[in-house]
């Protein structure tokens, strides 16, 4: 059976991963040059930085066999920084007794890992689905490459609930209608690079005045080499609120915030801004399949947010296609 999964996002790998295991003959089509999605990590001369997804937690059972099958493998590690809470101490307490994971060198090791044996092809961006001309399945027209000849079975999204919209509403509009009213915020990221390691008694810190929400020494990370380098995230509202705002606007109040909390000046600086980090307030489906169109979704947005949900939320769907009797889950 041909399948189809649109995103190479760690729930696109997860899904990918559990349907190849069931014999399905899976293809990964993924619009930007590398996988991992928001599990990104950014590399310049001398740094590197995780400027998506700081660290996942695993408070699943089955996730967290996974992680400790990433771990066995070398491409996740537990991280233990000392963490601030800045602003007011009463919004937000560090879970005492959390573990936190991360990806090792990088926040991308994991995805990379999972993608090792997967057909994954990169650079290809999926901008319509088609009916096959004979009999049943479907074909992906993509920018770059035209029509995709392979005519698939399944078709599996694994993208931000505003990026799945317009490839369903012309074939879905009930699935396509729960992506639209997902409302997902934006988040501004700058990366800090040092000559010398900031002398401050934090690793990492959640802030609870705006602009910021969170600040990390990505240096602190186990397997990171290179300069001392810091990552500062925009709070969502306030990234919302200032998302087309100038990027050198926004650096000079992020880094601005920054020093008032006890950090310094950088030697240089990278700005980012992600259009969908995060959701305002994430489904708790898993995941959604129709068999008889025979398309799916999955996706943090499904599953809780976090990096968890999107890995249990790509396993939840691989199943729900596997299994033939399971009812429309609409």
């Amino acid at each position: 059976m041909n399948t189809l999964i649109i995103g190479a996002g760690i729930a696109g790998l997860s899904c990918a991963t559990s349907l190849q295991s069931l014999g399905h003959n899976v293809l990964v089509v993924e619009k930007s040059r590398g996988v991992a999605g928001r599990m990104s990590t950014r590399r310049g001369d001398d740094w590197q930085c995780d400027h998506g997804a700081q660290y996942f937690t695993a408070r699943d059972p089955v996730f967290a066999a996974e992680v400790g099958r990433w771990m066995q493998a070398g491409v996740a590690a537990l991280w233990s920084p000392r963490i601030s809470v800045f602003g007011d101490a009463d919004a937000h307490h560090a879970e005492a007794g959390l573990l936190r994971y991360v990806g090792c060198p990088g926040m991308t090791a994991p995805a990379r890992f999972l993608a090792e044996n997967l057909s994954v092809q990169t650079r290809t961006t999926v901008s319509a689905l088609k009916p096959a001309e004979r009999g049943a399945g479907w074909q992906a027209m993509t920018l770059e490459q035209g029509l995709l000849e392979t005519v698939f079975d399944n078709v599996l999204l694994a993208v931000p609930a505003p990026q799945a919209v317009p490839l369903l509403s012309a074939h879905h509009p009930l699935l396509a209608d729960i992506a639209a009213h997902t409302t997902m915020r934006g988040s501004w990221a700058m990366m800090l690079q040092f000559n010398e390691p900031l002398a401050v008694s934090f690793d990492a810190g959640f802030v609870n005045t705006d602009p910021l929400r969170w600040v990390c020494r990505n240096s602190s990370k186990p397997g990171r080499t290179g300069t001392d380098t810091w990552l500062l995230h925009a709070a969502a509202l306030w990234s919302e609120a200032h998302i087309e705002d100038d990027a050198n606007d926004v650096a000079e109040q992020l880094l601005k915030a920054f020093v008032d909390i006890g950090g310094a000046v950088p030697a240089s600086w990278t700005i980012h801004r992600w259009r969908y980090a995060d959701m305002l307030a994430p489904l708790a489906t898993g995941s959604l399949w129709d068999p008889s169109t025979r398309i799916g979704l999955c996706g943090d947005w499904l599953h809780g947010g976090k990096v968890e949900g999107a890995w249990l939320s790509g396993k939840d769907l691989a199943a729900r296609v596997s299994n033939e009797q399971h009812e429309c889950a609409l």
